[in-house]
């Protein structure tokens, strides 16, 4: 039996119309397969610069990794040294400072009536470190306390160097998706997600120069102080006559204020009058 013609034409249009759906779908999901496949990289591999791990995420194609790494050692410390003159040690600390090239990150005086004191923070580059510890301790004083410590910040230079090779890295990459986007909603997700990688590519820049810093210049919390001899300050009084003057006068405004209190209370005054008005009254009564 022959199929109408009509059915068959039908038929082929719908044949045809889901052919081109399935070409459609498929051409969308190959065009956000690769956006797609990038945020799950990110998503894998890039861990906020806060938490320090263990091990470095894996790098990316065309990541060199670093097989040889100076030791990155941060020293600092604190020491208190009691002086006779406090005036001299403190220039003699000032020359110190720089013969080694260093500078005062902060100073500050306190004056008491028991002792004087600078509190001084000193930069010292960390090759002079040491010779600048000697010398300090080599001058006039009586050393109170000294505590001097190391810190190795290697892995922590490795793991953030590590995290910015990778963003960058996957910065490059989100820059070419960017130019292959073809409509207004990519461009506005690639444009997002290059937003947070600079603006994590500079908080790990800032967070390298500030371990930098610290490893290039040691810290040291100097204090100088000196004992003072006690001396009895007796306190300034008025004169008798003086003080009388006040006494009174405190005496009359308080009897003044006393007065006004009372006639404050003139409607108790006439209640308590009343009731023993009556009670008097009733008294009388009674007796009679």
């Amino acid at each position: 039996m022959n199929k109408n013609p009509k059915s068959l034409i039908f038929m082929k249009r719908i044949i045809g119309l889901i052919i081109f759906i399935f070409l459609a779908a498929s051409c969308q999901r190959q065009e956000s397969g690769v956006l797609h496949m990038a945020d799950q990289q990110i998503e894998n591999e890039l861990i906020p610069i806060t938490r320090q791990a263990s091990e470095a995420p894996p790098a990316p194609e065309g990541t060199i990794e670093k097989t040889a790494v100076s030791k990155k050692i941060i020293k600092d410390g604190r020491m208190g040294i009691q002086v006779s003159d406090l005036d001299q040690s403190k220039a003699v600390i000032e020359s110190l400072v720089k013969k080694h090239e260093g500078y005062y990150a902060s100073e500050s005086l306190s004056n008491t009536d028991y002792e004087s004191s600078w509190q001084l923070k000193i930069r010292i580059p960390s090759g002079k470190f040491e010779a600048f510890i000697s010398d300090v301790e080599s001058g006039e004083g009586e050393i109170l306390y000294k505590e001097i410590q190391s810190r190795d910040v290697t892995d922590q230079f490795i793991d953030l160097e590590s995290r910015l090779d990778t963003k960058r890295n996957y910065l490059a990459r989100y820059n070419e998706l960017l130019k292959k986007a073809k409509d207004v909603k990519e461009i506005l997700e690639i444009q997002e997600k290059i937003r947070i990688l600079e603006e994590e590519i500079d908080s790990t820049t800032g967070r390298l120069k500030y371990l930098s810093n610290q490893v290039d210049y040691s810290t040291l919390d100097l204090t100088l102080s000196k004992q003072k001899d006690y001396k009895f300050k007796p306190e300034h009084r008025s004169k008798f006559f003086e003080r009388l003057k006040f006494s009174l006068s405190r005496g009359w405004f308080g009897f003044v204020n006393f007065i006004l209190f009372l006639i404050k209370l003139w409607p108790f005054w006439i209640i308590i009058a009343l009731i023993y008005y009556s009670w008097k009254k009733y008294k009388r009564r009674r007796n009679s």
